[in-house]
């Protein structure tokens, strides 16, 4: 269940951005999410990509510091109070969100959110079991 993101360690300065994006699309990977968070010296990119492998393998080859971590794809109900859900629930159980952001995709009526938990397998659990579906790895990665 749980998806593969690769974070990009990048200086906060023009062009730098545009550059990894130029790498995957020379290399043919496919950017199915994305974030950026940013201080005024360096940023982090954190990427889904349709081949982690390959895009690892070429940021490497140009300089690039790149991680690895575990996150999980979560369907959210496309209404008001759809997050809040998640989150409520999340909340009572202790869990805490790192951090969040959005795929650019919709499934079965319903956005699919990117989510990093201080405790990945009793998230996991916990959404499971009421009701809501955590989309597996593999088929964030192709979406």
């Amino acid at each position: 269940m749980r998806v593969e993101q690769i974070s990009v360690f990048l200086e906060n300065k023009a062009g730098r951005l545009a550059e990894v994006t130029g790498i995957l699309s020379d290399a043919n990977v496919n950017i199915r999410a994305l974030s950026v968070a940013d201080t005024s010296d360096f940023g982090v990119l954190r990427l889904i990509v349709d081949d982690n492998a390959k895009a690892e393998r070429v940021l490497k080859e140009n300089g690039f510091s790149v991680g690895k971590t575990s996150v999980v794809a979560v369907e959210v109900e496309d209404k008001p109070g759809g997050l809040h859900r998640i989150l409520s629930i999340l909340t009572m159980a202790g869990i805490n969100v790192e951090y969040m952001y959005s795929l650019v995709v919709q499934r079965n009526g319903h956005s699919v959110l990117v989510f990093r938990f201080d405790n990945i397998d009793g998230a996991v659990s916990l959404l499971k079991e009421n009701g809501i579906t955590v989309v597996d790895g593999s088929k964030v990665q192709s979406m």
